[in-house]
Formats: structure tokens, C-alpha cells, sequence
């Protein structure tokens, strides 16, 4: 454990979050079960990795990456957790289909970030083919819900001291 409570990561470059104590939700788009397992595996060991207990993770099953936003933001509604790790697969196809679910997942994730102050881990894989979605989910390749977990993690974690805050300048 280093110094400022952060748990030293095995590649020796990177430290984990203590996020020991806090409660997350997995929320993951179900379309492509197989991947959506994967996300969650790798989401799942990030977050223990952190320090999460495996009671203070829930995990939440919807049909499509469009419907996660809403999901997202009824689970932060019930001021339950500390941050969310959002899931799923969108993969390019012959239609616009992709445009539009991809951009406003993304949008609807942002915005509730934004207006509920609660970390979202963008999980959501937007892809050009089964191929590449399948090496970004893979927990022994690229381990994308990993990463995600990771970032809500390290987010979740970050305080800002009182004396940091009174020297601020500007707007407020």
C-alpha cells in the first residue's frame, strides 16, 4: 500500500484505487451475451482488484447499450453507489443503427455523469466487427471491463481537501 492509500498495481507503472468500502453497480448491455460475460468478468476483478468487496458489487442486465444511461442514472437515483461500470457492444453494421446507438449511449453516460456527480467507467465497446469487439473484450487480451472498472474506481476515490478548495479563484 502506497503512501496515499493507493494499492500498487503488479505492472509496477500504474496504482490502483482504494476504493475499499464503496459501492459500485455493473450495468451491461446483454446483446452479445458471450462479450458481455467477458466485460464483466474483467469489470468484476478490476474492481475487487481495488480493493471492492464482492457484497458491495451488484450487477445489472439490460438488452442493449442504448437503454444503459437510463439504467445508469435510475441506480445513482437511489444514492446506493459510488460509481458505475457501464458495459456493452456495439458493432458496426450495413445501417445508421450504429451512429445512433453508439453516440447517444456515449452522450446519455456523459450527461449523467455530469448532472449527478457519480463516476460512470465507460465500458462500451464501438466497433467495426465481431473481430475487434471479441480482442477488446477478452479478459486475456485487451480486458476493456477491466479498464473501465478501473477508471470508476479512480474517480470514485477522489477527494478534494477543504484547504485546496478555499484557494480556488475565479467562478464558482
Amino acid at each position: 500500500m502506497k503512501k496515499d492509500g493507493a494499492v500498487k498495481n503488479d505492472d509496477a507503472t500504474a496504482a490502483l484505487p482504494d476504493a475499499k468500502g464503496k459501492r459500485f453497480a455493473i450495468v451491461t448491455a446483454r446483446f452479445y451475451a458471450e462479450l458481455a460475460d467477458w466485460l464483466e468478468d474483467g469489470a468484476q476483478r478490476g474492481l475487487r482488484a481495488c480493493g471492492v468487496a464482492e457484497a458491495d458489487i451488484d450487477v445489472v442486465a439490460v438488452p442493449g447499450c442504448f437503454e444503459i444511461p437510463l439504467a445508469a442514472r435510475r441506480l445513482i437515483v437511489g444514492g446506493e453507489y459510488d460509481g458505475i461500470v457501464a458495459l456493452g457492444v456495439v458493432i458496426r453494421g450495413d445501417t445508421p443503427h450504429f451512429d445512433y446507438v453508439a453516440g447517444e449511449c456515449a452522450r446519455g453516460i456523459m450527461n449523467v455523469q455530469l448532472t449527478t456527480g457519480v463516476p460512470i467507467g465507460f465500458g462500451i465497446l464501438t466497433t467495426e466487427n465481431l473481430a475487434q469487439a471479441e480482442e477488446r473484450a477478452d479478459p486475456e487480451r485487451l480486458d476493456k471491463g477491466h479498464e473501465a472498472a478501473l477508471a470508476a474506481a479512480t474517480v470514485a476515490t477522489i477527494e478534494v481537501s477543504a484547504k485546496r478548495d478555499k484557494n480556488r479563484v475565479g467562478f464558482r
